[in-house]
This record gives C-alpha cells, structure tokens and sequence, in this order.
C-alpha cells in the first residue's frame, strides 16, 4: 500500500537475525496478541470488538513501509504474532522462510475471499496469507483548479503544473510510472529499465511540490496542491468529502496492490493471530475497515453489505476494465531504484 525502498538491507543476514530471534524475548504473554500493521488502516473499533469478544489484548504497533516492518522483524526486538505486508514483501518472506503456514481448519470464514484475490502470484497456494485489503495507485484532479484533461502521467507531469503536485514518497511507484510512459510492464526492473527511468524522473522531479505517503489527500483536501498521485483509498476519502476530487487511473499503465495478514515465525500466539484473521474476516468486521478506510474490499461478503454510495465510488472500486498486475518482489534491484531516485531528489 505505502512507502516502498529496497529489501536488500532487510533479508542480508537473514540467517544470522533469525538466530537472533530465539534469544528474544516476546512482548506478549497469554491472551495478548502483537499485531504490526500499517497506520491508519486498522480501525480502533475493530481491535476493541476482538478483544471484547475473545479477552485477548491487542498490542497495535504502526509502521509506514512494508520495508521498515520487515527490517523490524529481522531486528526480532518484538516477537510479532501478526504482521500486515504489501503483496511483494509477502513473497519475499515466504521465500525465506519468514511466515507460518496458516491452518485454514481455524479459519472459517476464508470462504468470504472473492475468487480474485485467491491463488495470487506472490502466494500461489494460499498457503501463507490472507489478503486484507487491496487497491490502486493513480492520480487525483481537483477539477475546480485545473481544467485542461488529465488523462495519465504526461499530463499530470506537464511543466504548467510545477508546485501543483502531491506524489507518494514510493521510489518504486515513480520508477514504474516513468516505466509505463516507456512502454515497460509492471515487472520489467532491470539495471537497463531503471536507467531508462533516469531522464523521465529527471523532468518530473522539480515540479514535485510534495511527497507524503501517509495521508497524500491532506495536501490536496487543504488547496496545498491541485493534483496528486495517490493510494486509491486516499483518493476515495477525498471524494467522498468532495466530489469535485476525481480519480483517473494512468493510460499509460496502472497495477494493484494486496495487502495481506500473515503469521511471521517469531509469533508466540498463533492461536491469537488466527482468531484475529478470522474475526477479520467476518462481514460485518471486513464492512467496519471498507467504512473507515474505503480501499478496495476483497471481502465478497463484506461488499454486500457496502452502501450504494460506498460502490460507487470510482477510487474504491474503479470501472476500469483493464488487467492490472501486482508488484512481484524483485531482490537486490531495488537498492538500484532507491539509489536512483535519492541522487534524483538530492539534484531538484
């Protein structure tokens, strides 16, 4: 969902942080669960209602990228029980032996999981996550202030929109939209592919007026700028308290993203983070998050019981027919991206 860097740092000495773990101590005791979650997306309500239901108390620990929870886990200062990770970060883990097999014999209510967010790629057998909420990434246009037709990344980069531009502080997200106006796939990262990026980037950059990945939509909510390339969720807050806000998906290419619940090897509560899954996974639980943070739901059963209003609205669940991809974990290239686009912020 939010700020990606390189996870080069994170699995080098995967061996030796996992040893490390053993000699930790865990934060929780019986009946209390760790939970590492990304902010703003895991409503209070939801973590009061599990614990009022089952006893277990909930220790809600945020981060504000996939790669800082994955670095903190390696660290092993806090046995986690449950962790939330973007799709590709979830791959990463699971080809290092990061994350418990979920027992699916507690998990009843899998059943509600539409059949399009199961037997993903970065999870083929389902064996290891649970997806939590997805969404897309593309761009807001506050329609009162800019007239001229935003249609994908060169129009929102045009130069008379210098100082008008929110953007997603994700050097991935900026390398893979430069990638797109070349013609690349979502996957393409390569050393050659990258580089390529260099020059689009290298345009772009200064009329950049700012990178959150936060909370993109408060620039834009408070007239700090026009146009913004942001979290669909964000984009779908925005809307919902103004419909002059609209959200356009980039012709030239756009992707999803999955974040999911996975149990990482450090858990010393299994029990505890598979009842919080599959309370999770409940409708009227799924229907709590989609009402405070309306990403999209990949909840069959949830989205029943969604408003009209709340369907409709086009960064939630966008009309767009097009077949959208998810970022695949790419290794040690991401140092190359994150490199890139530092020496690139550091020249505008």
């Amino acid at each position: 969902m939010k700020t990606t860097k390189s996870l080069l740092l994170a699995v080098t000495g995967l061996a030796v942080a996992l040893f490390a773990f053993t000699g930790c101590k865990p934060k929780n005791a019986a009946g209390e669960l760790n939970l590492f979650a990304w902010s703003e997306y895991v409503p209070e309500d939801v973590i009061k209602g599990f614990t009022k239901e089952t006893g277990i108390k909930v220790n809600y620990e945020t981060y504000a990228s996939g790669e800082e929870m994955l670095a903190k886990v390696l660290a092993g200062g806090v046995a986690y029980d449950l962790v939330q990770p973007p799709d590709y970060i979830a791959e990463a883990m699971i080809q290092n032996q990061l994350l418990v097999p979920l027992d699916k014999a507690k998990l009843d209510n899998l059943k509600n999981i539409l059949p399009e967010f199961r037997n993903m790629p970065h999870d083929p057998e389902d064996g290891f996550t649970v997806p939590y909420m997805t969404g897309t990434v593309g761009i807001v246009v506050n329609t009162e202030k800019v007239t001229t037709p935003i249609k994908g990344f060169k129009d929102l980069f045009a130069p008379a929109n210098k100082g008008r531009i929110v953007v997603v502080d994700d050097s991935r997200e900026l390398v893979v939209a430069a990638l797109y106006t070349l013609g690349h796939s979502i996957n393409d990262i390569t050393p050659a592919s990258i580089e390529a990026a260099r020059p689009v980037l290298k345009n772009w950059m200064p009329l950049i007026k700012l990178y959150d990945s936060d909370s993109p939509k408060t620039a834009l909510l408070n007239g700090d700028v026009d146009l913004g390339y942001v979290w669909g969720g964000e984009a779908a807050i925005l809307w919902n308290e103004d419909k002059k806000f609209t959200y356009v998906l980039p012709e030239e290419g756009a992707h999803i993203f999955v974040d999911v619940l996975c149990i990482p090897t450090t858990s010393k509560n299994t029990e505890a983070a598979h009842a919080f899954i599959n309370y999770i996974l409940r409708p009227e639980i799924s229907k709590l998050i989609s009402d405070a943070f309306p990403y999209t739901n990949p909840n069959g059963e949830a989205r029943k019981l969604l408003t009209p209003e709340q369907l409709a609205n086009p960064a939630s669940y966008p009309k767009d027919k097009r077949k959208f991809d998810t970022f695949r974990h790419i290794g040690e290239t991401g140092s190359l991206i994150d490199q890139l686009v530092t020496d690139l912020k550091a020249g505008s």
